[in-house]
């Protein structure tokens, strides 16, 4: 679950007048799920506190580096007979008898799905539409006289069985995680009503119930689901990926007709008379969740990004493979259209615009294209005139990301290549490499191959090339892909504005270009002065 669709707190207050209590918690989002562990240290143990706190910071490191082959349920109930083992064996060995005992709770969300195990009566609530259940399992004796009395916790005895449990959870809901000290002092129907303040006030509720002197340590964690994480339900259907694919085959009525790619995971079919492009799962996604991951987001990407400057792609809700489907674009990409011919003036202003506004609309998903460059503009007609599409949701990634490869070299800013972060500036400068190119059919600084160490030299005047630019786009584009990033435009607006006022534009230079380059009448102007100066000055030892 990702930071964006949960929310989480917690508190804890010791019991009495004590400053420091057994209980211990602790919660994370982790990648894509999100952890949360409450242990409440047994204080008639000597070590019932350091138990808790041990078991907490044990089951967030392992599940922070598990195997990603092992389920979440295999996960929870190996970590817990892990710690159990190793805390019996440690107090038998310094104490003779279990002393590091502690109950244990604990829930860890992934996607729409809520993953809870439970040692002891320290408990998970769920509140839903109103309704406030109670998920856990308490391990606890009911006979009078001995209420309270735990038949389980973490450490008592050499193995343990964990009460474990799965649900569903839904947008709007809120789990409590609450170790006895909150639900002995505090009934259901408060609960419900304080859930929706967070951990630190139902804490201090029950504590103002007490007047202030807790019976025994008091602990809460509260997760608000604000929304379902969709690329984590996505990638959790059970669907088959084809380890092969050729022409002829049939996935749920799409007939293949010819791949689009080399890899053959691109796909033209058709159906029902109608032509698609299918893009399937790779077959690496089998045994790398990392791949599958990247696949995952991208068919949510195409899915969910619906503006004109891109292909219009769903997800199909049947589907029985992994993969999701494009229309069709007619046309050629622009790299190839390119080996014909130069797009025009007013073509390459058209296509400046689009880009930008493509990238200003992935702006509202936090989101950067990542991978701008004529092999993924599609070029089509239109009552005569060229249409733009965007294709390569794959290379899609997140507004501000230091670790995504996405890009091609020639395209990329001169400081990605030293790992500084993908942002509007450097998308700015894949716009106007692509811009350069479809002007000139060359690349500004020299086409640079993968592992190269690129020099970004001066750039040679688009008007070499093409006279028919006018100097202010040439002065745009100059100002695009500066390779300092400061002299460069820092927003798709500031681009935008220029492009829609070439009257504003100013002459864009070098800043390391000559005077005379820069601004050749003032040069001639100075020229001027100092000649008529020394003109004076001669005429003037001629006369003495």
């Amino acid at each position: 679950m990702s930071k964006q669709n949960i929310k989480t707190s917690g508190f804890s207050l010791a019991k009495g007048k004590e400053l420091i209590g057994d209980d211990y918690f602790d919660v994370k989002t982790i990648d894509n799920f999100t952890i949360a562990i409450v242990c409440d240290g047994v204080g008639s143990a000597d070590e019932g506190a350091e138990a808790a706190r041990r078991v907490t910071n044990y089951l967030m490191s392992n599940f922070k580096n598990r195997p990603k082959t092992w389920s979440i349920e295999k996960s929870i109930n190996t970590f817990i007979k892990s710690i159990n083992s190793i805390l019996y064996k440690e107090s038998m060995l310094n104490y003779e008898r279990p002393e590091l005992i502690t109950t244990l709770t604990l829930v860890l969300i992934e996607g729409d799905r809520l993953y809870g195990a439970n040692v002891g009566d320290s408990r998970v609530y769920l509140l839903r539409n109103g309704k406030l259940s109670q998920l856990s399992k308490d391990h606890a004796m009911e006979e009078e006289g001995y209420e309270g009395v735990l038949t389980k916790a973490i450490g008592i005895d050499a193995d343990v069985e964990p009460y474990y449990f799965e649900n569903i959870v839904n947008k709007k809901d809120k789990i409590l995680l609450c170790s006895d000290g909150l639900y002995t002092v505090l009934d259901e129907e408060t609960i419900k009503g304080c859930m929706s303040h967070g951990s630190h006030h139902i804490v201090k509720k029950a504590s103002k119930l007490t007047d202030d002197n807790l019976p025994d340590d008091t602990t809460a964690i509260i997760i608000d689901i604000l929304d379902i994480d969709q690329v984590e339900k996505l990638k959790q259907q059970e669907l088959i990926i084809p380890q092969s694919l050729s022409k002829g085959m049939e996935i749920d009525g799409y007939k293949l007709e010819k791949s689009l790619i080399q890899n053959n995971r691109t796909w033209l079919c058709s159906k029902r008379g109608q032509k698609y492009v299918l893009k399937f799962a790779p077959v690496e996604a089998l045994d790398d969740p990392a791949i599958l991951d990247l696949y995952v987001k991208e068919a949510w990407n195409s899915n969910r990004l619906k503006a004109g400057f891109f292909p219009k792609a769903v997800i199909p809700k049947n589907r029985t493979y992994r993969y999701y489907v494009m229309k069709m674009v007619e046309g050629v990409n622009l790299k190839e259209y390119l080996k014909k011919r130069k797009l025009s003036v007013d073509d390459t202003v058209n296509l400046a615009k689009t880009l930008l506004k493509m990238s200003q609309y992935l702006l509202k998903f936090d989101l950067v294209h990542g991978d701008i460059k004529p092999e993924n503009i599609m070029v089509s007609e239109r009552d005569g005139k060229h249409i733009f599409k965007v294709i390569d949701f794959g290379s899609m990634t997140e507004l501000y990301s230091t670790t995504s490869k996405a890009g091609t070299p020639s395209y990329l800013a001169p400081e990605r290549f030293i790992g500084e972060s993908i942002c509007e500036s450097t998308e700015i400068f894949s716009i106007g490499v692509t811009l350069y190119e479809a002007l000139t059919q060359k690349f500004p600084y020299g086409e640079i191959e993968p592992f190269q160490k690129p020099s970004f030299k001066k750039v040679i005047p688009i008007d070499k090339y093409n006279k028919n630019v006018p100097q202010w786009l040439s002065s745009v584009i100059y100002r695009a892909i500066e390779k300092e990033s400061e002299q460069r435009y820092k927003n798709y607006s500031e681009m935008m504005f220029e492009l829609s006022n070439p009257n504003k534009v100013k002459p864009y230079f070098d800043k390391k270009a000559s005077l005379i380059e820069r601004q050749p009448i003032l040069f001639y102007k100075i020229l001027f002065t100092i000649s008529f100066i020394i003109n004076i000055i001669l005429v003037v030892l001629l006369l003495r």
